[in-house]
């Protein structure tokens, strides 16, 4: 039960709080499935609730998008993110580990795939935390390069859309085509990675129904579509600076505990 309150209560409050800012949610909810899943099933798991909640939010503002936009970063982005699932895959079945061991006695086993998502972490965290990138930002001809970083991470890791936001924020968008372009762009992307995760679970042998967190993935769905209708309604003039500090300190913090092997 507990776990169920908090992956409703972090889904509800992470789609309603950072509706108008393009990422949060899968920043948010990755750190706390890692919390029930291994790390790889973390990714897989965030991006259906992430995924989800982009197609909601395409059903309630996808006309507005901004189509060239939507092309410039959204193709290299798909594009991208086919590579980022691959590698994450690869990543995970990596047999390969080290072992952290004080006075001859093994504290804990720490696998690729937790090192280097859990470095992820802590960078992308200094994204929430440090103001000079807080306001990041990017001009409108660098569109297909972001596309391509932000798809990759996004595949790999699901951290995709600080990156996004940061580059579309000087695509010379009206605040309800940027949401929608993220929207657009963000649901893309993880139809893409989905997909991919997928079809390399099936060609592994493996089958949906083998997959035990279903109750949790819709909870985190279900709660997030309500956190969006709120915030459509009521939060859209919350301020993003304690938000960004709170996903930052838990992105450092679990960051910290999956490359010392606590997680």
């Amino acid at each position: 039960m507990t776990s169920f309150l908090i992956v409703g209560i972090t889904a509800f409050l992470a789609a309603g709080l950072t509706m108008y800012s393009g990422f949060g949610l899968g920043t948010l909810m990755l750190p706390v499935f890692a919390l029930f899943f291994p790390v790889e099933v973390a990714v897989v798991a965030t991006a259906m609730v992430h995924g989800a909640n982009n197609v909601f939010k395409v059903s309630l503002l996808g006309r507005h998008a901004d189509r060239e936009v939507v092309l410039k970063f959204g193709l290299p982005a798909i594009a991208a993110a086919v590579f980022g699932a691959l590698a994450l895959a690869w990543v995970a079945q990596s047999a390969s580990s080290f072992t952290v061991e004080v006075n001859d006695e093994a504290l804990s086993v720490i696998t690729p795939v937790k090192l280097i998502i859990g470095i992820l972490m802590i960078c992308f965290a200094l994204f929430e935390l440090l103001p000079r990138f807080r306001s990041l930002e990017f001009d409108r001809r660098y569109l297909p390069m972001g596309g391509v970083l932000s798809g990759f991470f996004g595949g790999f890791s699901g951290h995709q859309g600080a990156l996004r936001s940061a580059f579309l924020a000087k695509a010379g968008l009206t605040t309800e085509r940027f949401v929608s372009s993220n929207a657009v762009i963000g649901f893309l992307v993880d139809l893409t990675r989905i997909s991919v995760y997928a079809a390399l679970f099936t060609a592994a042998g493996g089958h949906l129904s083998d997959f035990s967190g279903w109750a949790l993935v819709v909870t985190g769905a279900v709660s997030a579509f309500c956190g969006v209708m709120l915030g459509k309604k009521f939060l859209h003039k919350v301020r993003m600076t304690s938000i960004q500090t709170l996903v930052g300190i838990l992105l450092f913090g679990v960051g910290l505990a999956l490359i010392t092997g606590v997680l």
